[in-house]
């Protein structure tokens, strides 16, 4: 097999060492190695760059082990080429399991050619998806403190998500801090109703009488201090990363422009991919990093359904809910899209279609740079052949007992 380059470093790497192993290429075609353990400190990555520097290497080889190989790679990157590589990529041969053996096995197939690099973005973006990521996860604790809310209030017969459509509405957070304070009164609670809930004070009365106690009352005040907290730290999140958004002003400017994306979806989606689209030749190979693309399984000359290829979680979970924002846009093709797919195989797999249009549709906007133009909700009923819909339509008339005749032809579909 042909060797591509000479001279390699193969890393495998733990929470406290890094098994390290060079392939060199000698003067008659064979392959020497030499062999070494550092820890993962600073210094001691420092005396691996210095020691991997000895032996002139020209590129080096780790696998993407958790969070452990972050370190081992930013010590690396400014002296040394550095492919981190997918683990399902490069799995050893059977039999042969230890540290040294893949820190070699890293070496022999990335000197033939035989792995590829994962993206790693540059220092810029990895700083702005922390951020991005962080604030995903502040907002899902969010989330669940407003559900354990509900549970409690649940389990104080207080039915309050019975009449109003939320239970952290401006009128449903006075009548929690009112059952805080010591109120219970459902007619009082009901008085503090706002909006369009007042005329459903009649029901909100009904609702609230129930038996909330001193416990509950401990309880739900440390879920809304918890709320307000995660609230604060979501904010200040969002302003920093609305800093290190600036430079990606007109890609933010490009995307706003999709139905479904809102501030939190762009800002996830730049932070993910980079807003650089050359790290991806073909819109096909960012939906598949995205895993927003159906696998391709084949075997004897037949091909058969399977799920999603895993991708990136972060961008995955983003799209799909952008798609479902995406689809209940009025005037939308990505709504017809939905329907039309969910109609037949359900509103899950519905969603992940529209996902990979998204996905697709943001390759083509960041690459080209043009304005986002929607197809029109109308776009699949105006691709049909108006002869087999009118043949289609009559077959049901006919199933349903009337006769039907038809005079004259069809209007071509535009």
């Amino acid at each position: 097999m042909e060797q591509i380059h000479d001279r390699v470093a193969g890393l495998d790497v733990h929470r406290d060492s890094v098994a390290v192993c060079v392939r060199v290429t000698g003067p008659r075609g064979g392959a020497g190695v030499e062999k070494e353990r550092f820890a993962t400190t600073t210094a001691a990555l420092a005396r691996l760059r210095e020691w991997l520097a000895e032996r002139q290497v020209s590129l080096v080889v780790m696998e993407a082990t958790g969070v452990y190989w972050k370190p081992v790679f930013y010590a690396l990157e400014d002296s040394f080429e550095v492919w981190l590589c997918n683990a399902q990529h490069v799995k050893n041969v059977p039999g042969r399991k230890s540290d040294m053996s893949d820190a070699e096995w890293l070496a022999d197939v990335a000197a033939h050619g035989m792995v590829r690099a994962s993206f790693v973005p540059p220092l810029a973006i990895r700083e702005l998806r922390e951020l991005t990521r962080y604030r995903k996860t502040q907002i899902d604790a969010r989330v669940a403190e407003i559900q354990r809310l509900e549970k409690l209030l649940q389990d104080a017969g207080i039915k309050l998500t019975s009449v109003a459509s939320k239970v952290l509405t401006q009128s449903g957070r006075l009548m929690v801090e009112a059952l805080i304070a010591g109120q219970r009164d459902p007619a009082a609670l009901a008085q503090l109703a706002k909006g369009k809930l007042r005329p459903k004070v009649p029901q909100l009365t009904e609702a609230l009488a129930g038996h909330f106690g001193a416990h509950h009352a401990v309880a739900a005040a440390q879920v809304l201090a918890h709320i307000d907290c995660l609230d604060a730290s979501i904010a200040a999140l969002t302003e920093q990363i609305g800093i290190r958004m600036r430079p990606y002003a007109a890609a933010r400017t490009l995307l706003e422009q999709i139905p479904g994306f809102d501030r939190l979806v762009i800002d996830t989606v730049i932070a993910e991919t980079g807003a650089d689209m050359a790290r991806f030749p073909t819109a096909g190979h960012l939906a598949a990093w995205s895993g927003v693309c159906p696998g391709n399984y084949e075997s004897a000359g037949k091909r058969r359904r399977v799920g999603v290829m895993p991708g990136n979680r972060w961008l995955r979970r983003t799209l799909i809910e952008a798609a479902r924002a995406a689809a209940r846009s009025k005037g939308s093709y990505f709504g017809a899209q939905y329907r039309q797919i969910a109609k037949r195989r359900g509103p899950n797999k519905a969603a992940v279609a529209v996902a990979h249009s998204l996905s697709d549709l943001i390759w083509h906007m960041l690459t080209t740079g043009e304005c986002f133009t929607d197809l029109g909700v109308d776009y699949f009923q105006r691709r049909r052949d108006p002869q087999r819909e009118a043949d289609r339509l009559v077959q049901q008339l006919h199933a349903l007992g009337f006769k039907v005749s038809l005079t004259g032809s069809p209007t071509p579909a535009a």
